[in-house]
């Protein structure tokens, strides 16, 4: 897969209509939903369109809800734009795996049902952007690197630490609620 990184109209389509509520942070979300995208394919048994259709909208809805509905506790605001999206585009049936995909994709073990389901790659695939290539998952150091560069972070981790620290003061007891066992 090295150097044949691919782009998706639906993530790009996705994300401009939400362009304001991203505001500065556009720029470090859509290549962090690239990056897990690409990423994902990566780790997939299959790499078909529907495939990569699927782990297109994942990508650019997993996290959406962050800036959406302003909160850190984002999972069910970012599944409901994700499953109103679906149903305007009469995509429904995929709703109960991407639904599942953003659900799952802070999971700390292993996602074990509907194996045929991309969740588990989907996983990996933040994971590993998320520890920017410190946890790969068998996948080559350079392939995480070639993607930093092709979609750079403009600044995504740094605005993670910092909701992170805003969450913690004001949720000590719960600072990370997408994490899940």
């Amino acid at each position: 897969m090295e150097g044949a990184f691919k782009e998706s109209a639906t993530l790009d389509a996705v994300l401009s209509a939400h362009a304001i509520a991203l505001g500065a942070d556009f720029a470090g979300y859509r290549n962090h939903a690239y990056r897990v995208a690409n990423l994902c394919l990566a780790l997939s048994p299959s790499d078909d369109a529907d495939t990569w259709e699927r782990i297109a909208l994942a990508a650019a809805f997993h996290d959406l809800g962050i800036w959406t509905a302003g909160t850190f506790d984002y999972l069910k605001p970012s599944i409901g734009l994700a499953n109103d999206h679906l149903a305007r585009e009469s995509q429904s049936a995929w709703a109960p795996e991407i639904e599942t995909m953003i659900l799952e994709h802070h999971k700390l073990s292993r996602y074990r049902h509907h194996r045929e389901w991309l969740a588990e790659p989907f996983r990996k695939a933040d994971l590993v952007d998320l520890s920017k290539g410190t946890v790969r998952f068998g996948l080559p150091r350079a392939l995480v690197m070639e993607l930093y560069e092709r979609w750079p972070d403009a600044g995504f981790h740094k605005r993670l630490v910092q909701l992170s620290l805003t969450r913690l003061k004001t949720h000590p007891w719960n600072p990370l609620p997408m994490v899940r066992l």
